[in-house]
C-alpha cells in the first residue's frame, strides 16, 4: 500500500468519524429528557425569583408563565403597565406564585438604577433577557431605515445594552451563591445573517457571542448562561404569524427550549429550528447577498404582512 492509498483511507475514516459524531450529537437532541435531564425542582433550586424582560406578552410571558408553573416567583418588565398588570394577574391566578411588575422602556437608558434598586433584596435564580425590537417591520437597506439616527440608538439600547446591563445587575448574586440560570434570547438568523436586517442581526449576533463568552467565564461558578436562537415564533413582533411545523407558539417553544437548558451555551430551542438552522448554514452567503434575493425577501415579507393585516 503506497502513501496515497493510505492517505485516502485515513481521510475516509476521518470523514466517517466526523459525521458519526455529528449524527450522535443530533440524536442527543432528539431525546433531551434522556441526555439533558433536569429534576422538577431544578429552577426552584436556583433561587426564589425569576426576572423576565419583555414579560407581558410573547416569548417573555411564556417564559414567565412556565417558570412560575415550576414554583418560582417572577418579576416581569415591560414598557406598558396595563399589559404588565394583566399578565401578572393571569400568571398569579393560574400558578399561585407572586408576580411583581416593573415598568421600563428599554429603548431608553434611564431605568437601570431603578430596576437594580427594585431587585436588590430578591434571591434571583433565573434571568431571561428576552426584550428585543426590529428596526422596521419591512426589511430594508440600512440607509433606508426610517428615522435612522433614532432607530440606531433604540435598537442598540433595547437589543444589546439591556442584556448586558441586566447581566451586570443580577450575575453578581448568582456568582456569590454559586448557582443561577441566565437565558439570553437571540435569533436563528445568526446562523447565516441575511442582509436587509443588518442592524437587527448584528445585535443578535452580539447576544449570542456575549452569552457564549460569559458562559466560559462563569461556568465554574455554577451559573448556566445560554443563548437561545429561535426562528419563527408567533409573537407581536412577528405579527402573530400562523403557527405550523416551523412557526411555533410561544408556549410550545418555551417548553421545548427549557428542555435544552443543560445542552450547552447555545441552543435553537427545538428540533425543527435546529434542522432549519443547519439547512440555512449550508446556503452560501453569496446567494443571500445577491440583489435579486434581497428583492424577493422584501417582497415576501410585504406580502405576508399584508395578508395578516
Amino acid at each position: 500500500m503506497d502513501f496515497m492509498d493510505l492517505f485516502f483511507i485515513s481521510l475516509g475514516f476521518a470523514v466517517l468519524f466526523y459525521y458519526g459524531v455529528k449524527l450522535l450529537l443530533f440524536s442527543r437532541m432528539l431525546y433531551p429528557e434522556v441526555w439533558f435531564p433536569t429534576p422538577n425542582s431544578f429552577f426552584r433550586f436556583m433561587g426564589e425569583w425569576a426576572v423576565v424582560t419583555a414579560g407581558s406578552d410573547g416569548i417573555g410571558k411564556a417564559y414567565a408563565f412556565e417558570l412560575a408553573s415550576q414554583g418560582i416567583n417572577v418579576v416581569i418588565l415591560s414598557r406598558t403597565k396595563d399589559k404588565l398588570d394583566r399578565a401578572a394577574k393571569e400568571i398569579g391566578e393560574t400558578t399561585g406564585q407572586k408576580v411583581k411588575v416593573i415598568v421600563a422602556d428599554f429603548t431608553e437608558e434611564k431605568h437601570f438604577a431603578e430596576i437594580e434598586n427594585s431587585l436588590k433584596d430578591l434571591n434571583i435564580g433565573v434571568l431571561v433577557n428576552n426584550v428585543g425590537m426590529l428596526p422596521s417591520s419591512i426589511p430594508c437597506k440600512f440607509l433606508e431605515t426610517q428615522d435612522l439616527e433614532e432607530t440606531i440608538t433604540k435598537v442598540i439600547n433595547c437589543n444589546v445594552k439591556t442584556m448586558v446591563k441586566m447581566c451586570r445587575i443580577i450575575l453578581p448574586g448568582m456568582e456569590k451563591r454559586r448557582k443561577g440560570v441566565i437565558i439570553n434570547v437571540s435569533s436563528g438568523v445568526v446562523c447565516n445573517p441575511p442582509p436587509l436586517y443588518t442592524l437587527y442581526t448584528a445585535s443578535k449576533v452580539f447576544v449570542e457571542r456575549f452569552s457564549c463568552g460569559l458562559q466560559a467565564e462563569y461556568k465554574d461558578k455554577g451559573v448556566i448562561i445560554q443563548a437561545v436562537t429561535p426562528f419563527g415564533v408567533s409573537t407581536p413582533m412577528t405579527g402573530h404569524m400562523k403557527t405550523n411545523m416551523i412557526t411555533l407558539s410561544p408556549e410550545n417553544f418555551v417548553k421545548s427550549s427549557l428542555q435544552y437548558i443543560r445542552a450547552g451555551d447555545k441552543t435553537y430551542g427545538s428540533i425543527c429550528h435546529m434542522v432549519l438552522g443547519w439547512l440555512l448554514q449550508a446556503i452560501p452567503p453569496q446567494v443571500l447577498h445577491t440583489e435579486s434575493m434581497m428583492t424577493r425577501l422584501k417582497c415576501h415579507v410585504k406580502k405576508t404582512t399584508k395578508q395578516r393585516t
